[in-house]
Parts: C-alpha cells; structure tokens; sequence
C-alpha cells in the first residue's frame, strides 16, 4: 500500500475511540490484570503481530514480577477476513505448569485466541487467561470469551492501536473503524 493510499483511508475512516479513551482503558484493565495475577508471577505471551502495540504499552503498568515471551499466529495476513491459521512461532519459555496471559490486540471471530488456548493449555500450562485490546461486539457465538477486554468496538473493520488495515496504521494512538469495505 502507499503512502498516499494509506493517508487516504485514515481521511475517510472514522474515529471510534480517542488516544485518552485508550490510554484510560488500559489504565483500568491493567489493574484488572494486576488484582487478578500480582501474586501468581505469570509468563505474558505477546500474540505478533498486532498484540505488541496493546502489549508494549500493558507491560509497564503491571507493576509485579511476570515473564515475558511472544507467539506468532495468524489468520488475517494483509486480507480484511481471517481465513486459514498459520503458526509462525511457538512461545520460547516452557508454559508447563504456569499461569500464561496471553496478549492480543482483537477478539474478532475468536478462532485463533481458542486455538492459542488449547495449544497452550496441551503443552501443560496450569492455566490460560487472556487479554485483548478490543472485543468486536459481532453478535457472534464465539469459541472462547476474553478473560480482560480493554474496550469492545462495533461490528465493523477497526484499525489503530496494534490493529492494521492492509498493513498500514498499526501504529495509531486511537481507533478508527473504515466506513467502507476497502
């Protein structure tokens, strides 16, 4: 995508959540995630790539010992509709027997968050949560309910904030949703 298309798309989307309403967001569920696991010294799985934007910015309000680590799994790539998972990279650091928070940046149709979970939870660890910046209220029958939800969007393309469209704009400070199919 260019530049100019890429600027194009920002100029028509719309604005759906401001960079102090995600900033505020991610003060309240870091607390949420600190009141559940400050005592449990978890190891936080970052899901790459759209997960480290909400993850680089979570990690340093959690102010108690946790591991770090990240996967790599997928289903969108550069399209605007998930299809089929691809595995990239498993997690580095044994999960056996630990409490794992898995990071991510959308509970869209919830396909790849249940199969990190059963993957996670085969390789022995002793619990699974998880946590997304953004839930699609999709009205869908998802396979797996976030543990954390930073913010919920409408059932719309969204992009900022980890979240991309074709690649480009992972990097906004808020959320913005297209106005039409791109």
């Amino acid at each position: 995508m260019t530049g100019k298309t890429a600027r194009d798309i920002l100029a028509a989307a719309e604005l759906i959540y401001s960079k102090e309403k995600v900033q505020a967001a991610l003060d309240r569920v870091a607390g949420e995630i600190a009141d559940a696991l400050s005592e449990r010294n978890p190891l936080v799985l970052c899901v790459m790539t759209g997960g480290i934007i909400f993850a680089g910015q979570l990690l340093p309000r959690l102010e108690f010992p946790l591991d770090f680590d990240y996967l790599h799994v997928t289903r969108y790539g550069m399209e605007t509709q998930g299809g089929k998972l691809s595995w990239r990279s498993a997690p580095w650091t044994p999960v056996k027997g630990r409490t794992v928070l898995v990071v991510d940046d959308i509970l869209d149709e919830g396909v790849t968050m249940a199969a990190i979970h059963d993957s996670l939870k085969r390789l022995g660890a002793a619990e699974v949560l998880t946590a997304v910046f953004a839930d699609k209220l999709n009205g869908k029958n998802k396979p797996i309910k976030a543990d954390f939800v930073a913010l919920t969007v409408p059932d719309r393309y969204v992009f900022g904030f980890g979240m991309d469209v074709k690649g480009a704009w992972r990097n906004l400070p808020a959320i913005y949703a297209l106005k039409e199919e791109v």
